[in-house]
């Protein structure tokens, strides 16, 4: 049987006006501490974003962005925070702040799969699914298709 491997994960909010509280999921943020992983997927949807906002600042949204898969990554490219054990980094990037890069709260799960998590954790939580949407609740649902 494959070795179960416990995470955390937060996914990360870009809230172009904090006063509304509106966001958009432009990444995930990965740590695994049995094996000393942290990584983040960072994807923007600036469509979706300018729907919210046509006067974000892209530029210093992208910027900040940026930064969080270097201080992942540590070392001397995430200056002092580099320096900082995997767990710290975790929690330093996950700490609550009122700004326009929010993160969820931290989620826990297991998998047998780690390098392919942060992939999967993408795909559900950021990137935008061709799927149709789901009917509005009360709304009577589309009729199944038939083949003849």
């Amino acid at each position: 049987m494959p070795d179960l491997h416990t995470y955390d994960y937060a996914v990360v909010r870009v809230v172009p006006r904090v006063e509304r509280g509106e966001f958009v999921n432009a990444g995930v943020i990965v740590s695994c501490a049995a094996l000393g992983l942290l990584q983040a997927g960072i994807e923007l949807d600036e469509a979706r974003l300018l729907a919210l906002d046509p006067g974000a600042d892209l530029a210093g949204i992208r910027a900040a962005l940026a930064t969080i898969p270097l201080i992942c990554a540590g070392g001397d490219a995430a200056g002092a925070l580099g320096r900082l054990s995997v767990r710290e980094r975790f929690h330093w990037l996950v700490a609550p702040r009122s700004s326009s890069l929010q993160t969820s709260a931290v989620h826990t799960g297991r998998c047998t799969d780690i390098a392919a998590l942060l992939d999967a954790l993408m795909q559900k939580m950021v990137r935008a699914t061709a799927s149709s949407p789901s009917p509005r609740r009360g709304a009577p649902a589309a009729p199944p298709s038939t083949t003849g």
